[in-house]
């Protein structure tokens, strides 16, 4: 484990890597923030990731997550398998989404789920309602929700969305300008791209960027740089 960080360490801008168990060993007056607890009058690390220190909140930005459905989330989802009268819906959550024939955008007959989705299609929908369980009914009742025809999907850790939307919708215009194409990011972190060849590959190569780096002070200035190239 590493030591208690110094005040030279905190101001220099430089990232810190916590364990669980860690004592982050701060600092008068903070207060624990998420993945923080304060015990015996100490921080002390409750998961692997990375210090930020918010005004005089101590959080840690994990190195990964996985997507918690909430209702009203707009989702990519992807056809796993389906009844007579429900697709089921991989949405990057523990559990997978039904998606009853009731609640899709066409009118479909009993048995023939087939016909309007098969499996491995994937689905612009949202999380309609969400058990103690954590399973979720999903609908595709809505504006713009539909089956996803053309482009192609990525992803990314749902706990680096912010940063790919930016302050204001700011880096997501960013990235449509430098990829002259349609951008969808779903809350389960599955990001739908369309537009020629040349820029889906460009905005391929920006979201790679913020994977690697969104931990890192600078990430607006890396992307402007790679537009510029």
């Amino acid at each position: 484990m590493s030591e208690d960080s110094t005040p030279s360490e905190e101001n220099s801008g430089a990232v810190r890597l916590v364990h669980p168990g860690e004592r982050i060993g701060v600092h008068d007056g903070a207060e624990a923030g998420h993945g923080v607890r304060q015990i015996n009058g100490e921080l002390v690390a409750m998961r692997i990731g990375n210090l930020r220190k918010n005004g005089n909140t101590v959080s840690i930005d994990p190195l990964s997550s996985r997507y918690v459905p909430r209702a009203g989330d707009l989702v990519v989802g992807l056809v796993e398998g389906m009844t007579n009268n429900i697709w089921f819906l991989d949405i990057g959550a523990s559990f997978n989404a039904i998606l009853p024939m009731s609640l899709a955008p066409w009118k479909v007959e009993f048995g023939a789920v087939r016909e309007h989705l098969n499996v491995g299609e994937a689905v612009l929908c949202r999380v309609q309602e969400v058990d103690e369980t954590h399973s979720a009914v999903a609908t595709m009742k809505g504006m713009g929700l539909r089956k996803l025809k053309s482009g192609l999907l990525e992803e990314i850790p749902p706990h680096i969305i912010p940063q790919v939307i930016g302050k204001g919708g700011s880096m997501l215009q960013t990235l449509k300008e430098l990829g002259d194409s349609r951008l969808v990011i779903g809350q389960n972190g599955r990001v739908w791209i369309d537009g020629d060849h040349d820029g889906m590959r460009n905005v391929r190569a920006a979201l790679k960027l913020i994977r690697e780096t969104a931990h890192l002070p600078g990430l607006k200035e890396r992307i402007d740089a790679l537009a510029n190239e």
